[in-house]
């Protein structure tokens, strides 16, 4: 979805678990409250799958503005101005190269990395610096694609970046400002993809409402498949009775052979004869062994009648499953807390 300005993203899990009435929701990578963008969103069962996307690559319109430092890095902290001259176009530009590739980060201070068992955030908020050790991201691509310099002590860049997952885009805003000699927070920020999902295909908070008007098919209507945003996985076909082995939980060797070692990183998505997923496999002494299950063992299996395809629980099927008619809100979204 394209999450909006204010809220936070557990806000928006909490409001789609109340309007989908499924307590299992969650999402693949925390925005700020002030940030907007793509929040990919899991409901049902393919909140399963949502740990494959931890490592998703992201990429972000970021608003950089210099000439005053933040307590938070970011325009919801408290700004103090920094004297001295601020940094013109061309130094910004070139000041950009020191932050290309491989770079160690030190994470803000208001973030939710846990130290000592609390969350960092806790532990500034509490008048305390938070013992914080840099960690290695990587910047794909970081480029200026505006500039405001009409305040000339106070310029604003507006930045294109591409990085690996758990880059604080905060932290680059800071750390440029220091690099140019000066101060810098950020003023603004939109993940425009996050791994295969983009923001032109993402759907508001409006649009999943009058969806959800519509019943649970149209909020289906809005869903992708369980496995999207997984093309980089493998997929290999299995038989029917494969398909009910597997949703046993039994290790199988399938027809259809393994799939070649080393081509991934383990996993395999298994579909059944329509394509549709039923589990994320990983080979094991050469057999295939099912890691996350996304089907139900038919019942037709269960009294021992032959297995038809298509009685196997679709995407609709598998949404109106986990509807919850008490509609209640889990304090503990299945989600990391970390960008």
């Amino acid at each position: 979805m394209s999450k909006p300005a204010g809220p936070t993203s557990h806000d928006v899990v909490a409001v789609v678990r109340r309007l989908a009435a499924t307590k299992r929701v969650g999402h693949g990578g925390t925005l700020d409250p002030f940030a907007t963008g793509v929040l990919p969103l899991f409901l049902g069962r393919a909140t399963r799958l949502a740990e494959y996307h931890l490592g998703d690559r992201k990429a972000y319109r970021a608003t950089v503005c210099f000439g005053a430092a933040s307590t938070t890095d970011d325009l919801d902290g408290e700004l103090t101005p920094v004297p001295g001259p601020a940094p013109t176009r061309e130094a910004m530009e070139a000041g950009l190269a020191g932050f290309r590739g491989a770079i160690s980060q030190l994470p803000p201070a208001f973030s939710a990395i846990k130290v000592e068992g609390r969350r960092a955030y806790a532990i500034a908020r509490g008048g305390e610096t938070p013992e914080l050790r840099a960690r290695d991201v990587t910047i794909d691509r970081i480029d200026l694609v505006d500039w405001d310099g009409s305040d000339a002590d106070r310029p604003i860049a507006v930045l294109d970046v591409a990085c690996s997952a758990g880059t604080y885009i905060r932290a680059i805003a800071r750390d440029l400002g220091r690099a140019l000699g000066n101060a810098a927070y950020l003023g603004a920020l939109v993940r425009v993809a996050s791994g295969a999902f983009r923001l032109e295909d993402a759907v508001s908070l409006e649009v999943i409402r009058a969806a959800v008007a519509d019943g649970p098919a149209g909020l289906a209507a809005l869903l992708l498949p369980p496995d999207a945003g997984l093309e980089r996985l493998p997929r290999i076909l299995l038989t029917e009775d494969e398909v009910a082995a597997v949703a046993r939980g039994q290790f199988i060797r399938p027809t259809a052979g393994l799939p070649p070692a080393g081509s991934t990183d383990g996993r395999t998505i298994a579909v059944d004869g329509a394509g549709r997923i039923v589990a994320v496999v990983a080979v094991r002494d050469g057999r295939l062994a099912p890691d996350k299950v996304l089907v139900e063992v038919p019942a037709t299996i269960q009294s021992d009648a032959p297995l038809d395809g298509t009685r196997l629980i679709d995407l609709a099927a598998a949404f109106a499953a986990e509807l919850d008619a008490a509609g209640s809100v889990d304090p503990d979204p299945a989600s990391p807390d970390e960008p």
